[in-house]
């Protein structure tokens, strides 16, 4: 289970129910051509903002035009019908489509509550679209989905911080670069000082918190989705421990999942 791209949710595992593999990978295939508007190639600013435009005006005419998308392309072929199929709230697709573009305009954040919002838009509507297709959306269930979505996002950052780096995007809240005395020199430089070890150290607990807060929610999904969901909660811990195990060098040691690792997450995951 890669924590990377918009791999940070189950897609066609052979663990989901066979009836959720389909439209989740429609899902996920919305997210990450989206996602890939904003992030890949060597289109202009505008470009890119553009492109997610014309993704955003589909949508509007899917909702508008009923379930029959076939004048769009074969993406939104593929998705309409699992929109009007399963009642999935079109807000979900937008705020994806709108936190993409805002990766497209700003590559700083200022603190953990503007870095959150953001995944509010970039991670959260995927687990909120996923418990829409089995049937479980509670106000509780979301609020636990968020959790593990945005621990999810985080993660993925800080697991790679040197790529976002050559994107010139840092996710690092500029708040807490400054209260530990870390400059993107050190980010530039790949130094990984004591007080780069802290300011990680710090995010990676504060990522574990979050994480644990929603975990409750695999006891509440019903049958093989709750087991995908319980290997997912654990690959993202999983990474936050070899970050650790790296002493938070992840400019030379990226973070990655191993057969191992699948042991130990399989392992963890029956005794959640």
């Amino acid at each position: 289970m890669p924590v990377d791209h918009y791999e940070n949710f189950p897609v066609a595992s052979l663990l989901l129910p066979k009836a959720l593999r389909a439209p989740i990978a429609a899902i996920y295939q919305f997210a990450r051509a989206a996602d890939d508007l904003a992030d890949e190639g060597d289109a202009s600013t505008d470009e890119r903002l553009h492109a997610l435009a014309d993704f955003d005006a589909a949508l509007d005419r899917i909702e508008a035009n009923a379930p029959h998308a076939a004048d769009e392309h074969p993406l939104f072929q593929r998705l309409a019908p699992v929109i009007w199929q399963h009642r999935l709230p079109y807000a979900c697709f937008h705020d994806l489509l709108d936190a993409f573009a805002q990766d497209v305009r700003q590559k700083r954040y200022a603190d953990y509550p503007q870095l959150l919002d953001y995944c509010r838009r970039s991670a959260n509507p995927v687990g909120r679209l996923v418990l829409r297709l089995c049937g479980t959306p509670t106000a509780a269930a979301d609020l636990q989905s968020d959790a593990i979505c945005s621990a999810l996002q985080l993660i993925n950052f800080w697991q790679d911080v040197a790529v976002d780096w050559q994107k010139a995007r840092v996710y690092l809240p500029q708040e807490d670069l400054q209260r530990f005395g870390v400059a993107e020199d050190d980010i530039a430089a790949a130094r990984v000082t004591p007080k780069w070890r802290d300011l990680l150290g710090f995010q990676v607990e504060r990522t574990r918190a979050l994480m644990m807060s929603g975990a409750p929610l695999t006891h509440s999904l019903p049958g093989r989705l709750g087991w995908e969901i319980r290997l997912t909660v654990q690959g993202g811990l999983r990474i936050l421990e070899k970050i650790e195990q790296a002493d938070y060098d992840v400019f030379r040691r990226r973070p990655t999942l191993g057969v191992l690792d699948w042991c130990i997450m399989a392992r963890r995951a029956l005794t959640m």
